[in-house]
């Protein structure tokens, strides 16, 4: 292979010697590049047409072989210096500038990459070397979808490999100019203390260097094409510009070519994981990159309509930073596209602050929080707008879809719920944003409240332990919804305190409720096993009055379906909180604790607010209720299993919980049972229209008999999760396999 390079040289030359100058080679290339701008008069000859491209070829050939040929590792060759010395780079990158011949610009971006790339030699430490790549960025950076993306990527992505080596090129190649402002004129070395090599630019000679004789014709041809070139690209350092290797990736990652797009994403991705933690402080505290990243978020949201369906949100699945474009199988709507491009970006910010250094993923999630959550998303969560509120809500609900990084969650979290983790009171004034989001659980709009239980849904389906312990657990610290000093509850009647309703006095129990659909008895004991999930599961179960159930004369999915979907669903949730270290037993009750008011909280309240309504809302609405709920009851803390679950707890006056709400509902549903005349017609065949098994014609009382229908399930869904926690597993153990058929 040497001896084929060794030919290429003697004919690029015109010398058949078998022992060749290279220097005089490589000087005489150079020459023949200078003495173009000198004889040509063709301003029209595209450059790959001229002889500029095969001389820079052989100009790389000789740097390269020169550098295998050298005795003495680390020692820069004659041809090297002479590279050095006389700034051809410099050169080099004003004539790209200049655009002339034309083409000359991706000639230019070509050769610095391969120079960059092949040359062993430490090369950017130089001030001779990383001025003109400096400029050469900024040059890029300011001719944004130009036919030289393809090269411009290219030479990033040498730069962030170069860098990725050694960490602290990164403030050469960052600051360019200002580094050279702040040197004194061969006062300082532009280079780093390891640098090994004698060189230094001709500016600042080394002393001891040798200095080499000028050649023929060398200042002549110089001064003829410096009369052929634009001015000197001082004018890019005079500039107000800050295009750098950060603005000019961010600007190809904009780049409409997607393999460019995602080359330039893949490079800054590898910028930011240096595992330096001196070049990530200096990432984020001398560069603009974390401001630049969330600045193109910002602008991308803002360039999304107005209004979007929630319903094509949350149908857009499978964006990604690597595949940002849309699905083309899927409906087109307006805005489609930049809606694609918002949560493409917004999932490569993610991506970014997983794989950063962590001093870089903490300043990147702070400034999306900053500028993004507080400064762009928040106003829309808070306007008086519905549309605003209701296309806001289900982005948010898209962006937590997609969220994957600890710091980023970490900071969402902060931004939705606030950081109070103390008991919540009726009066309180809780964190502003979290009590908008609460009270549009409660909205006016049904629309509203199903997008923000649905944000609430995903919220809690993330790793943070905050998540559930600012919305439910808080509370519950201490149980002070258990009666004090109560014993063991006789009754359901007992438990709920009935007597106290007047929907549930005897005389209304024995009427309304037949004897197969009472409320059983409690144990007297504490529960033991096999025995106490029966009875749990049956307090469910049983709790619909059989007039009011209609999926028995269905084939459809029963409780043993529940069953295998909680199963699945409960093994999820504990490995979700198995790091937790939640205990796997109620705390005892302290005699010696000062008795304290049971609050459920402001997400608990407005919960059950809803589930009491149950019959009377929509049944879209019913169903993101219901879910709500179901996926609070999942999750194995065992003040939560109590809470929610368990029907035998004596409750503290004043205080409801889940299955007292659902008892009230079904007193409530016996009562009106009576008013609608033909009701289990009617509610069969308003189950057969939900599963599509009969058309859907308007029937009176229509909203009521689906409600019973949702209600149904749902006690089946409970049914289902009690069983399959109770009793409380720890949450690091595995969960005994999932039981057929129906207790």
């Amino acid at each position: 292979m040497l001896s084929r390079l060794g030919a290429l040289l003697q004919e690029a030359v015109g010398a058949r010697e078998p022992s060749i100058d290279l220097l005089q080679a490589f000087v005489e290339h150079w020459k023949g590049i200078t003495h173009y701008y000198i004889e040509s008069t063709d301003e029209n000859t595209p450059a790959k047409k001229t002889d500029i491209p095969w001389r820079l070829k052989q100009m790389l050939d000789i740097l390269v072989y020169e550098e295998q040929q050298q005795a003495a590792a680390g020692e820069a060759g004659p041809c090297l210096e002479y590279l050095l010395q006389h700034k051809i780079l410099e050169t080099l990158c004003t004539l790209g500038k200049a655009e002339y011949p034309p083409g000359m610009r991706q000639q230019v971006f070509q050769f610095f990459s391969k120079v960059l790339a092949q040359v062993q030699h430490p090369l950017l430490h130089y001030l001779s070397v990383h001025r003109p790549v400096q400029k050469l960025l900024r040059l890029g950076g300011t001719a944004s979808g130009s036919v030289t993306e393809k090269e411009e990527v290219q030479f990033t992505t040498v730069l962030c490999s170069k860098i990725q080596q050694d960490p602290e090129l990164l403030a050469y190649i960052l600051e360019g100019k200002k580094i050279v402002g702040r040197k004194k004129a061969c006062g300082e070395s532009t280079a780093l203390p390891k640098d090994t090599t004698s060189h230094r630019d001709k500016d600042c000679s080394h002393d001891g260097a040798p200095a080499r004789p000028q050649l023929d014709g060398e200042s002549s041809g110089s001064q003829a094409l410096n009369s052929h070139m634009p001015a000197e690209t001082e004018e890019l350092d005079g500039g107000t510009t800050e295009s750098n290797l950060i603005t000019s990736l961010l600007g190809l990652c904009q780049s409409k070519k997607s393999r460019v797009a995602l080359k330039a994403q893949e490079n800054l991705l590898l910028l930011v994981s240096m595992a330096s933690p001196a070049a990530a402080t200096y990432l984020v505290q001398s560069s603009a990159c974390c401001p630049a990243i969330v600045q193109h978020l910002c602008q991308l949201y803002l360039s999304m309509p107005v209004f979007l369906d929630p319903a094509d949100i949350a149908a857009l699945e499978g964006i990604s930073w690597r595949l940002p474009s849309a699905p083309s199988d899927e409906a087109s709507f307006p805005g489609k596209e930049a809606l694609a491009a918002f949560l493409g970006w917004f999932d490569y910010c993610d991506h970014l602050i997983t794989e950063a250094h962590t001093v870089v993923a903490d300043s990147l999630a702070k400034a999306v929080a900053e500028k993004f959550f507080v400064e762009t998303l928040q106003p829309q969560l808070l306007h008086v707008s519905e549309q605003s509120i209701l296309t806001s809500t289900a982005l948010l609900t898209a962006m937590l879809r997609q969220l994957r990084s600890p710091a980023l969650l970490r900071e969402a979290v902060a931004f939705l719920l606030g950081t109070d983790r103390q008991p919540e009171a009726p009066g309180d004034n809780p964190h502003a944003l979290y009590a908008h989001l609460i009270g549009h659980c409660d909205h006016l709009s049904d629309e509203i409240s199903i997008a923000t239980l649905r944000l609430f849904e995903e919220l809690l389906q993330k790793p943070h332990e905050g998540i559930i312990r600012s919305l439910v657990l808080r509370n519950l610290e201490g149980r002070p919804y258990v009666a004090w000093g109560s014993p063991e509850p006789e009754s359901y009647e007992d438990t709920l305190d009935l007597e106290e309703d007047p929907y549930f006095t005897d005389s209304f129990l024995d009427s309304n409720f037949p004897p197969r659909a009472k409320p059983r008895l409690a144990p007297a004991t504490s529960y033991d096993g096999k025995t106490a999930v029966t009875e749990i599961v049956n307090s469910f179960l049983c709790l619909v009055p059989e007039e009011a159930k209609t999926s028995a004369f269905l084939e459809e999915t029963g409780y043993d379906t529940y069953v295998h979907d909680a199963y699945g669903l409960f093994q999820e949730c504990s490995s979700r909180v198995a790091s937790w270290g939640w205990p796997l037993t109620p705390m005892p009750l302290d005699p010696h604790e000062p008795e304290r008011p049971f609050f459920e909280g402001h997400f608990l309240r407005v919960l059950f607010d809803r589930m009491s309504r149950i019959l009377d809302q929509p049944y879209s609405l019913n169903l993101q209720v219901t879910s709500v709920l179901s996926r609070l009851a999942l999750f194995p803390h065992p003040h939560i299993h109590e809470y929610l679950l368990d029907p035998y707890i004596s409750l503290a006056p004043g205080c409801r919980s889940l299955f007292s709400v659902l008892v009230r509902v079904i007193g409530d549903l016996m009562q009106r049972i009576q008013r609608v005349p033909q009701f289990p017609g009617k509610l069969l065949l308003v189950r057969k229209q939900l599963t599509g098994q009969a058309p859907g014609e308007q029937l009176d009382h229509q909203t009521l008999l689906q409600g019973v229908v949702v209600l149904e399930e749902f006690c089946k869904e409970l049914a289902a999760i009690a069983f399959v926690k109770f009793p409380p597993h720890d949450p690091r153990q595995n969960v005994s396999p999932a039981p057929e058929g129906q207790v």
